[in-house]
């Protein structure tokens, strides 16, 4: 994914805002070394941005990787050395390393889920549940990390949910009326019981979210639906249990969690002084 200059400067900008003030104590044309080093087992995701915060800051900034993006590295493992004005290397390490962080979070939590299925033909998905500001950058981390992404927001698929259910009228009247906005994108619904599943499938549904729906019910859910629509299982759902969700048979399952609740990789950055 092509790297926004514009959203660098952005994040910079949060962290910068008038100018780094401490890092004035270090004498302008003094040069520096820097590694960064994983301190936990990763997914390495972000290279390009982590990069881009360096070289907006100051050209002459520097970076040789070591890994590759989306390579399994473990913990102790460098991933890149930096070289370049000392002030400038200071000023980018924080922003640099939180984008480098975060999208290596997403990226290694989603493999983990990625792995808990592998052999059972079911794809996970992401949801909109992301961080503001980052959703670009965290669905790229997510196709890195193994999974795939759900819609980008609410322009790029129809989900019809229980509150659109309720305005429309019913589930096939909800269905009616996105067919008659003639846009050509997938029309999904949501359901929380088998009832509803029967109405969205009558109804001529692409996709039918399972919300919350038990193991028995998943199981059911694919003996009647099978063919006629993608399944999609969603809610309460971790690694302990996706494995047993994906032997069900649906088709999909999402997980808001992928980018709603990961935690940033431990990452350490040293700096050494050269002149």
């Amino acid at each position: 994914m092509k790297v926004d200059s514009g959203e660098i400067r952005r994040f910079l900008a949060e962290d910068v805002g008038s100018g780094d003030v401490t890092a004035l104590i270090i004498p302008e044309n003094t040069g520096a070394l820097a590694t960064v080093i994983t301190r936990e087992n990763i997914i390495v995701c972000g290279r390009d941005w982590f990069e881009a915060v360096f070289t907006t800051l100051d050209p002459r900034c520097e970076v040789i990787w070591q890994v590759e993006e989306g390579q399994k590295v473990l913990a102790g493992t460098q991933l890149c050395r930096l070289n370049g004005p000392a002030r400038s290397l200071l000023t980018g390490e924080r922003t640099a390393l939180n984008l480098l962080q975060t999208l290596s979070g997403t990226a290694t939590l989603c493999r983990q889920y990625a792995d808990a299925v592998a052999g059972t033909g079911t794809v996970v998905l992401d949801t909109r549940k992301t961080i503001p500001g980052l959703r670009k950058l965290q669905k790229y981390a997510v196709k890195v990390g193994g999974c795939e992404n759900h819609r980008f927001g609410l322009y790029d698929g129809i989900l019809i949910k229980e509150n659109h259910i309720v305005a429309a009228g019913s589930i096939a009247q909800a269905v009616q009326r996105a067919r008659e906005l003639k846009t050509g994108l997938s029309v999904e619904v949501e359901v929380e019981s088998l009832a509803e599943l029967n109405q969205a499938l009558d109804a001529g549904a692409d996709i039918v979210l399972l919300d919350n729906f038990p193991l028995e019910w998943l199981r059911k859910a694919v003996e009647i639906g099978a063919g006629r629509a993608l399944l999609e299982a969603s809610g309460n759902i971790e690694l302990s249990n996706i494995r047993q969700i994906a032997e069900t048979g649906v088709d999909r399952i999402s997980i808001g969690s992928l980018t709603k609740n990961l935690q940033a990789v431990d990452l350490s950055m040293r700096i050494e002084l050269i002149g």
